[in-house]
């Protein structure tokens, strides 16, 4: 009767701490005996943009590889290098712009590719397959991103209140469009924005003197702005609710996507001064656990099932089929590496608060 009362007791201790899934959880089962499932099987820790691991790419990649995926979503790329930069050791694999690859290569952060081991590569457009012609992609003759999905930042608008489609950037700044305008919340981009409107040389090389009028720009267009978003979900949200007019679209076609579904009657315009456009790579974390199973991923992204669903849900475009948002001639600007993010994201937050110039540009 002991034995059975022990038995008892320590089978609901065990469902008790199961359910918590704490640190005591493992405690109890190791003085048990007994190893917990979940316990045993690999994770490859993944940190993605949203829509780029729809839940049934995620499932046969566990059920190919008898892994579980665990994903986090991220949403800027302040918030990303922020993961990356300081929490290296929580992630194996992650998406980021090749115009930001360069950055985590300089720290150290990523390693480089095998090839042999992504064959899926062999399936992608030729101006994909070609790494070394694609700026940022590769450092000191080796691979460190893996091209997988790209778009223009072009001008969302709602053609029941913009009548003819914007062909300025400057567009967003109309007074017209006060307080209908929806913009996104990211200094990197929008100083690029800022830089485009001032047809500064270079949107990625803002100069010493420039700063100051460049930050106008933002402060300016704060005050023309209804809200600011992070997430493609989130700016549809705000577009519909508070019916904007006119939206700067970070994510480009994905929110085209997902603004048609909603019923939404819209425009995609890219302005004259050209398109902003990322092109997202994956890519190996220096400290993944099992570098073969990152590399499982990323083969397993450019597969039929994430490519389509990435096209059919997202709206973003494939590096498996030409897509029109990629065609030459749709005056994209490719992202470059910026002469100073972390500068750019201090400002942004102050410009964000609603600072003026002097305090904005102090030390």
């Amino acid at each position: 009767m002991v034995n059975c009362i022990n038995i008892s007791v320590e089978r609901s201790l065990i469902s008790s701490v199961w359910n918590r899934r704490s640190l005591l959880t493992a405690g109890f089962l190791l003085l048990f005996g007994v190893a917990p499932a979940w316990a045993a099987t690999p994770v490859l820790r993944v940190l993605a943009w949203p829509g780029y691991a729809e839940p049934e790419v995620v499932q046969s990649f566990e059920q190919q590889h008898g892994v579980r995926v665990e994903v986090t979503i991220v949403t800027s790329d302040a918030t990303l290098w922020q993961k990356i930069s300081t929490r290296n050791m929580d992630y194996d694999v992650f998406a980021v712009n090749v115009a930001e690859l360069q950055r985590y290569i300089a720290a150290n952060l990523v390693q480089a590719l095998k090839p042999e081991l992504i064959p899926n590569t062999r399936r992608q457009l030729p101006r994909f397959r070609d790494l070394a012609a694609i700026p940022g992609a590769m450092a000191e003759g080796r691979a460190f991103g893996i091209p997988f999905t790209y778009s223009g930042m072009g001008l969302i608008y709602d053609r029941k209140q913009v009548a003819v489609a914007p062909t300025r950037i400057a567009a967003l700044w109309d007074s017209r469009y006060r307080g209908k305008v929806i913009a996104y919340d990211g200094g990197t981009h929008n100083f690029s924005l800022a830089a485009q409107r001032l047809k500064l040389k270079s949107p990625f090389r803002i100069e010493a003197a420039e700063w100051p009028r460049a930050a106008e720009q933002l402060i300016a267009l704060r005050r023309n702005v209804l809200g600011f978003y992070t997430q493609p979900e989130e700016s549809v949200q705000l577009f519909l609710r508070h019916k904007a007019a006119l939206m700067f679209a970070n994510y480009g076609m994905q929110q085209v996507q997902l603004l048609k579904a909603a019923g939404a009657d819209i425009g995609y315009a890219i302005p004259d001064e050209g398109a902003l456009a990322w092109l997202d790579c994956w890519v190996v974390t220096r400290a993944a656990r099992d570098p073969a199973l990152s590399h499982a991923w990323i083969d397993h992204m450019l597969g039929e099932q994430a490519s389509r669903l990435l096209t059919e849900r997202q709206g973003l475009a494939s590096t498996l089929v030409e897509q029109a948002d990629g065609r030459p001639g749709d005056r994209l600007v490719w992202l470059q590496p910026p002469e100073d993010t972390g500068r750019r994201e201090k400002l942004w937050a102050r410009v964000r608060s609603g600072d003026q110039l002097s305090r904005v540009l102090a030390p």
